[in-house]
């Protein structure tokens, strides 16, 4: 089970997807201004930047505040520059952790996700101390209630993606980043909705947490998508039902 998508599910158990709209906010519109900065503002040959936009459209984020991202990044109104940088650490049980960052002030972000890490049982590593564990991948969630089993098989499979996996409530399909273009299209045309689809990483295996583990490692990932300059957060945990159950009921 891939952390990134387990994650996602874990946060629709136990209420935990963040429901501060101006803070999500913020986070899509950084990601936009820096892919803009980057490749320019024209989605159809900046394809980071429409994998940006596409995720907040997906988020509800108003047409005007992506256009004001775009034009930002573009230059065409003031604005902080943004860096691009991806921390790495380790968190209760052993986890391994990768975190996105987008920042004006690498000091500050440093300083607080250290903090962050260190107050809930993990550490902050040195680079490339577990990024070697993830491998990039098109990640797609899609409620388990509206595809056909057999239907989302073909259709995706037929697109180019690697795998599809039952996960909780929601299917988990995988493909190479080159694939998730074709793969997109081919779930638009098929009409198979997502709870989201991006280009992300996935951890090639998983570290089984028991009950006090978990709620230290949810904690933790409460503490770092918290953080305004944690674009996202990856992990590579696995939590057995029983256990997240017992701690739903504590939430």
């Amino acid at each position: 089970m891939a952390g990134h998508s387990h994650w996602a599910n874990i946060a629709n158990k136990k209420g935990a997807i963040d429901k501060k709209r101006g803070k999500l906010f913020g986070k899509l519109s950084r990601a936009i201004i820096v892919a803009a900065q980057h490749g320019g503002g024209d989605p159809d040959t900046n394809l980071k930047l429409r994998y940006a936009i596409d995720k907040a459209r997906q988020n509800s984020m108003p047409k005007d505040n992506i256009e004001r991202a775009i034009k930002r990044g573009c230059g065409e109104s003031d604005g902080e520059q943004y860096a691009e940088m991806v921390y790495e650490g380790y968190g209760p049980g052993g986890v391994a952790v990768l975190c996105d960052i987008l920042t004006e002030n690498r000091n500050r972000t440093a300083g607080e996700v250290r903090k962050i890490f260190e107050v809930n049982g993990g550490n902050l590593g040195a680079t490339g101390c577990v990024a070697w564990m993830f491998e990039r991948k098109g990640l797609f969630l899609i409620p388990a209630q509206n595809v056909e089993e057999d239907k989302l098989y073909e259709v995706a499979l037929e697109a180019g993606a690697d795998d599809v996996k039952h996960v909780g409530n929601s299917y988990e399909v995988l493909c190479d980043p080159p694939a998730f273009d074709a793969v997109t299209a081919a779930f638009e045309q098929h009409r198979i909705p997502t709870d989201s689809a991006e280009v992300t990483r996935v951890p090639a295996n998983t570290v089984e947490l028991d009950l006090d583990n978990s709620r230290r490692m949810l904690k933790l990932m409460d503490a770092l998508e918290e953080n305004d300059d944690v674009q996202s957060v990856t992990a590579n945990f696995n939590i057995p039902d029983e256990v997240m159950e017992a701690v739903s009921n504590e939430v």
